[in-house]
């Protein structure tokens, strides 16, 4: 009778190491996929626009400004980036200088600089001009921070040395700090009525659309160096 009690009693030690066993496996093979299901999913590019009112949207509804239908644009590309509007109107490049701590926030990922035209709309000594953009750029890279840098033309009226002098200005220092350059924003929309605002110097939302599209590729091609690198 000993034995017989001996008998049921390891058998029901066994049945319970049983499950237990069983129970550990079903919580190992359960586990892997708990913790794929709860890792976030990539960040999308933080990407600071700083610019002025052509970046702004001036005279334009919120849905048509210039970084929301970028945006758009490049999500249609497949690329994952939250485009940051820090356009101030009537800004100059030395205001974006001066604003620039606090217009790009630590975890930012890149920047696209659109400043120069209400310096050369003012007629400002391109030394300045220049003076201003070479500080922008030497905190951003201080800070490793990727940079897309958009150029501007200046009007003819100053004259061609002015223009000369200004319109140097991005590509030389597209070079000096080895960023990509767009060379002039309003490529293709600059002078066109029918995509302007009745100033005659800010796009109109047909204009919007077309610098979005001319400068996508640049755009692009930028941001998807930007996130390779990111890893």
């Amino acid at each position: 009778m000993a034995a017989a009690y001996g008998d049921s009693i390891g058998a029901v030690e066994g049945l319970f190491r049983t499950i237990a066993w069983a129970g550990m496996l079903a919580v190992a093979v359960l586990l892997p996929a708990q913790r794929a299901d709860a890792e976030p999913s990539t960040k999308p590019l933080k990407v600071v626009m700083l610019g002025d009112s052509l970046t702004a949207g001036y005279g334009l509804p919120g849905p048509d400004a210039f970084p929301v239908k970028l945006q758009a644009a490049l999500q249609a590309e497949g690329i994952s980036a939250e485009l940051i509007n820090a356009g101030v109107s009537g800004d100059t490049a030395s205001g974006g200088l001066e604003r620039l701590d606090w217009s790009v926030p630590q975890d930012a990922d890149a920047v696209v600089v659109e400043l120069g035209a209400n310096d050369a709309l003012r007629g400002l000594d391109p030394k300045v001009t220049r003076k201003a953009l070479t500080g922008i750029l030497e905190k951003l890279k201080a800070r490793n921070l990727p940079v897309l840098l958009t150029g501007m033309m200046a009007p003819p009226n100053y004259g061609a040395d002015y223009a000369a002098q200004f319109n140097a200005i991005y590509p030389d220092l597209a070079k000096q700090f080895g960023v990509p350059l767009y060379p002039f924003f309003l490529d293709g929309v600059a002078t066109i009525a029918s995509l302007n605002q009745a100033d005659g110097m800010h796009p109109n939302a047909k204009g919007v659309d077309a610098v979005v599209k001319s400068i996508l590729p640049t755009v692009s091609a930028f941001l998807r160096d930007v996130a390779a690198k990111r890893g």
